[in-house]
């Protein structure tokens, strides 16, 4: 009896630990389970936020890509350093203006700058920026004006579109946000380079001023396009006075067309564009003499005093 009495505690034990072993493994099992369960469900999460980044970055990279594509440059606010190491670099100076006169390469920037300042391209000697066929600004030139009366800087910027000078890079390269007034100046078309510089103004509270140069030569080329002969000047009178006229309204009609109509397709504001001739400018800031062909020019020069002494309290000089 002892020993079945043994042989049943031995039986019940065994069965015991069996059923214990079950249960452990039963319960490893559900632990598994439930790491595994979470494993996965930490792993569906991470997949998630890994495409939404991955379609937050494509969407970003097309964002930049459709920029830079129309030459748009994407914004970087500059550090406190950085601003003052590019005022140092212009020699910003307090108490006077400064302004920054940019645009595409070749649109006749330079010329517009010795015009503002009463002097002519071949006046070297005097300081006048140097004006060429090709683009002649590879850097900032800082160019005060001869005028005492006007304390005013004027800087030359290298033009915008070239190998060197990139449409995108162009605002914050030449470190334009310093400026107190931007002048941007076109020739024949007003490109994404200076849309690029209007929106970057926009951001930064700068005023800006667009300019279409070189007026007198824009509708001289309308009236041959309408017939007529420069080499013929004692002719017809009467008839050239008339297709002058033409010219000149068809000119301006047109340049302050394209001009809203760009500045709608970019979400910038209607601003008014000044179109002028760099030798009736010259003509009003030299000898004071109103051309009967001025179109803005005497405007433009008002309007920028204005700016001037409304921003700086400088006292604005005498009309002309």
């Amino acid at each position: 009896m002892d020993r079945i009495r043994e042989v049943l505690a031995e039986s019940q034990r065994v069965e015991e630990d069996a059923k214990e072993r079950a249960r452990q493994t039963q319960k490893q099992a559900e632990e598994d389970r439930r790491k595994a369960s979470e494993a996965q469900e930490a792993a569906e999460v991470a997949a998630r936020e890994a495409n939404e980044r991955a379609r937050a970055a494509k969407k970003a990279q097309q964002e930049a890509e459709e920029h830079l594509k129309n030459g748009i440059q994407p914004v970087v606010v500059p550090s406190h350093e950085e601003v003052e190491a590019v005022k140092r670099r212009v020699q910003y100076t307090e108490g006077l203006f400064h302004f920054a006169v940019a645009g595409v390469a070749g649109g006749g920037k330079s010329s517009l700058i010795n015009a503002f300042r009463g002097l002519e391209n071949r006046d070297k000697a005097l300081g006048a920026a140097p004006t060429g066929v090709t683009e002649t600004t590879l850097a900032i030139s800082r160019l005060p004006d001869p005028n005492q009366a006007r304390p005013f800087i004027w800087y030359d910027i290298p033009g915008a579109g070239t190998l060197k000078i990139k449409d995108w890079q162009y605002f914050n390269e030449q470190g334009l946000y310093v400026f107190d007034c931007i002048i941007v100046v076109f020739d024949s078309r007003f490109t994404m380079a200076d849309i690029a510089i209007l929106m970057n103004c926009k951001r930064f509270g700068i005023p800006t001023y667009i300019v279409r140069s070189k007026s007198d030569v824009h509708i001289r080329n309308i009236m041959r396009e309408r017939g007529y002969d420069s080499d013929d000047d004692d002719g017809d009178r009467t008839r050239r006075t008339t297709l002058y006229a033409e010219a000149r309204e068809e000119y301006i009609a047109e340049t302050r067309a394209n001009i809203k109509q760009n500045l709608e397709d970019a979400n910038l504001p209607d601003q008014k564009v000044y179109m002028v001739s760099n030798a009736i400018l010259l003509s009003i800031v030299k000898n004071h003499n109103l051309s009967p062909k001025i179109i803005d020019e005497l405007e433009l020069m008002r309007d920028l005093l204005s700016e001037a002494h409304s921003r700086r309290c400088i006292p604005a000089a005498p009309a002309p």
